[in-house]
């Protein structure tokens, strides 16, 4: 923090305004007058000029010696001014007669000063309204270097020492771009109920001046994309065993924090690498979800660009229609497979990933499917398998910039001039599989213990990319096998985020998981119901933060809920689905 004011709480007026330090500020004359009866009452009163200042008017002592008249504090109290009178009005601050003669500078000296001693903390799930003229008690952290800007910064409070926030200036009122008033109340109380050791959570709001602020947890240093183009000091600082192993518990910890969300009936929504946020200490965490996060208070200025990145990770029904064949039927565990079809595959490095149970089913033939009900936690699956086959291909030292280069491969064409080639995931499901093959193949020859996770996990990543929403696992199942994974292939004793989040049945009883790169995942589900009472992992014992998570998400009744899976809607960019050219496809070179 590059200045740290001194903000003045009731402890430290109390500590400050002794004797003494009343004693250092006046003459020797002025000091033998505390001791006297008060100048007012007619002798009713047998109290002191100090008495007077030490019970009742510390506040007032304090602002008379910042404008260098201190010894005025005893025609105050003959007037019988204390700490109750303020905050004084600047019109009335003249009553006070701090001069001889009227100073119009000191008056408005005394009138904003006062407020320097009247502050009012921000503390955790408040909403604070501020006057114009109060003090507002946070430090705000101008270090060069950080990426500042008029809506968004780092604050420290002087109440939570050792802590940081980010603060966000939301545009509140009536243009365009703004939330209403009733819609800003709105986003904080829902923001509320939202907490997690791995998601910008909300913590406080305010008014001040005519703008509205929010403050977030865990301000970012870091996003997975910055660090997909240069890696930081802090990661580069580990050894490479900790660095890998770090890498793999990152995989979980975002996927348990998608459960937590997701088993309180809600979606992230906006799940790509430049919402995937990490600090100095290394610590992993989502983006908000609310309309307050930082990229929604950036996209009021221009809905109309186009965000290529939401794009390349968004599921492939955000931007064309699913199969008819498919669009009604429920999401079940789909983590499963038999050792027959691992074992017999004739080649152990390739991968399947499910195009709907049918050769025929193709982006293209989907566009004429009927419009089904878009479901925001498979969009949020399918965005985060991404987002770990960036991770695993990172920890295999591929480049994002190759990996984009390879799913774009096939939609180069000679005479086509400078068009955007089409990088994105789901329309170029081939190529990925491809990668993952190359992945799986490099990591079958590293001795290092974490590389035996790599391919089982991207065995959970081609499930997770599917292109039919209901033929990928939730979020439980995906921690399950991850957290197994960790433990048993990359001999991590204790993952970061072991936690549980209601008392779900997964059903994944018949996964096997392969401890080499030699497996093959089907491209049709299995149909048949999952064994009753199986489970994954083991039962994991829940620490203290988990027991809290857990009685938080529970203790919700069910209409608040369904109040909650209501709101959960997909996010503005992916109205292109619905609109856009005719197939409601964006604007991208695809031959």
């Amino acid at each position: 923090m590059s200045t740290v004011a001194m903000w003045w709480d009731p402890y430290r007026i109390e500590a400050t305004v002794t004797r003494q330090f009343v004693c250092s500020h006046l003459l020797p004359d002025e000091i033998s007058r505390l001791d006297l009866p008060l100048g007012f009452g007619d002798g009713l009163t047998d109290g002191t000029y100090w008495e007077w200042i030490d019970e009742k008017a510390k506040r007032i002592f304090l602002i008379l010696s910042d404008l260098g008249v201190p010894d005025q504090i005893f025609g105050l109290i003959d007037d019988s001014w204390d700490d109750d009178d303020l905050p004084i009005p600047l019109d009335q601050i003249e009553r006070l007669a701090l001069t001889p003669t009227r100073d119009d500078k000191l008056e408005k000296k005394f009138y904003s000063r006062q407020y320097h001693y009247l502050l009012k903390f921000l503390e955790k799930g408040e909403h604070v309204i501020y006057g114009d003229p109060e003090v507002v008690p946070l430090n705000v952290d101008k270090r060069p270097g950080l990426n500042l800007n008029n809506a968004v910064d780092r604050v420290e409070l002087p109440n939570r020492p050792g802590e940081a926030f980010s603060r966000r200036r939301i545009p509140v009122g009536p243009g365009p771009g703004f939330l209403t008033g009733e819609e800003f109340i709105y986003e904080i109380n829902r923001a509320k109920n939202i907490e997690n050791d791995h998601l910008a959570s909300f913590f406080a709001s305010y008014t001040h001046q005519g703008f509205a602020y929010v403050l977030f947890t865990l301000p970012s240093d870091f996003s997975l994309k910055s660090l997909l183009v240069n890696t930081p000091s802090s990661l580069k600082s580990l050894a490479k065993q900790d660095r890998r192993r770090l890498l793999m518990n990152w995989i979980h910890c975002l996927v348990d924090s998608l459960c937590y969300l997701h088993s309180r009936g809600l979606s992230h929504g906006n799940i790509k690498p430049s919402t995937i946020l990490f600090n100095s200490d290394n610590h992993i965490f989502y983006a908000d979800i609310s309309r307050l996060s930082v990229e929604a208070i950036a996209n009021t200025s221009d809905k109309s660009t186009f965000d290529k990145e939401s794009y390349d990770y968004a599921a492939p029904e955000q931007w064309y229609r699913p199969s008819t064949s498919h669009s009604n039927l429920h999401r079940k565990s789909t983590l499963i497979t038999s050792s027959a079809s691992a074992s017999t595959s004739s080649d152990n490095s390739s991968f399947s990933i499910s195009r709907g149970g049918s050769e025929n089913v193709t982006p293209a033939s989907m566009l004429h499917s009927p419009t089904p009900a878009l479901n925001p936690q498979a969009v949020d699956i399918f965005s985060l398998g991404c987002v770990i086959l960036e991770l695993l291909s990172f920890l295999m030292k591929r480049q994002t910039r190759n990996f984009a280069s390879h799913r774009a491969a096939k939609h180069k064409s000679a005479g086509r001039g400078g068009a955007v080639l089409d990088s994105s995931f789901h329309k170029n499901i081939g190529q990925v599989e491809s990668w993952m093959t190359g992945l799986a193949k490099e990591a079958s020859k590293k001795d290092d213990q974490v590389f035996r996770g790599v391919a089982p996990m991207l065995q959970v990543v081609a499930r997770m990319l599917s292109v039919v929403p209901h033929e990928r696992p939730t979020a439980q199942e995906v921690e399950q096998y991850t957290y197994r994974i960790l433990t048993e292939n990359c001999q991590i004793a204790e993952p970061h985020c072991v936690h549980q989040y209601g008392d779900w049945d997964f059903g994944v009883g018949n996964l096997n998981i392969g401890r080499g790169e030699g497996f093959n995942i089907s491209s049709k589900r299995h149909s048949g119901s999952a064994r009753p009472g199986s489970r994954l992992a083991p039962y994991r014992p829940l620490s203290n933060d988990s027991i809290q998570e857990r009685d938080m998400a529970s203790s919700s009744s069910n209409s608040h809920f369904m109040q909650n899976a209501r709101v959960s809607k997909v996010r503005s960019w992916q109205a292109h689905v619905y609109a856009g050219n005719n197939d409601g496809s964006p604007s991208i070179n695809s031959t």
